[in-house]
């Protein structure tokens, strides 16, 4: 599938987030980190910023919500509007029945694994979710260093979809930049998360435009 990019305001001014959204009109999603100080060590924003920012962009909401009980939770970001929801794995109790239910609701649903936390366990339940989406940092604050130590993950998880023949994105975020996307395209990504390296640089929708161009080039490779 074509490369997508899509920058996490979660490294933006958060008294300016309508204003952020629009510098990177160029990006396919907008991701937005939503953390409950439970599942993660930080709180962020949550459901009326997000439906704030869906009524201030054009660009799709892509939400990955780091919370606990996300069962109870996302599906009313899925209700608001968000067309992609991501829950993580570790945080679910049930995730098939939590998948179909952000479906049925309108959103594309999508599944997180912490670097640690390994693909194959779940490998049964793929085929329930349109987006696989592979940490490459320790979720919880921006600007952290790329741990390439997740990069076989990223293969592995783009063999299973392939074995199995899914049209499943495979998104990766965690210090994804300039240095680090050729390899996480070279794995296998097809979906690019990044923050302070679009939304501190002079010009957003320029670095937006170069990573997608760098993870197309490394892809086709």
């Amino acid at each position: 599938m074509a490369v997508q990019i899509a920058p996490s305001i979660l490294s933006a001014d958060f008294a300016r987030l309508a204003e952020a959204a629009d510098a990177v009109s160029a990006a396919d999603w907008l991701h937005v980190d939503v953390m409950d100080n439970h599942f993660v060590p930080n709180l962020t924003i949550g459901l009326p910023v997000v439906e704030s920012l869906l009524a201030a962009t054009r660009l799709p909401i892509d939400c990955h919500l780091m919370i606990n009980d996300p069962d109870r939770w996302a599906p009313a970001y899925a209700e608001a509007g968000a067309k992609s929801v991501t829950f993580h794995v570790e945080a679910a109790h049930a995730p098939i029945r939590l998948a179909r239910e952000l479906r049925g609701k309108g959103a594309r649903a999508g599944m997180a694994l912490k670097p640690a936390t390994p693909v194959e366990p779940y490998e049964d339940l793929l085929g329930e979710l349109d987006m696989l989406l592979v940490m490459t940092v320790e979720p919880g604050f921006g600007g952290q260093k790329f741990l390439d130590v997740c990069l076989p993950k990223i293969r592995r998880c783009r063999e299973l979809i392939g074995r199995h023949g899914l049209d499943l994105w495979l998104q990766v975020d965690g210090g994804v930049s300039a240095e680090t996307i050729e390899r996480c395209a070279e794995a296998g990504a097809d979906v690019f998360v990044a923050g302070s390296a679009v939304f501190g640089a002079d010009d957003p929708s320029r670095v937006v435009e170069e990573l997608r161009r760098m993870a197309q080039s490394a892809g086709s490779a």
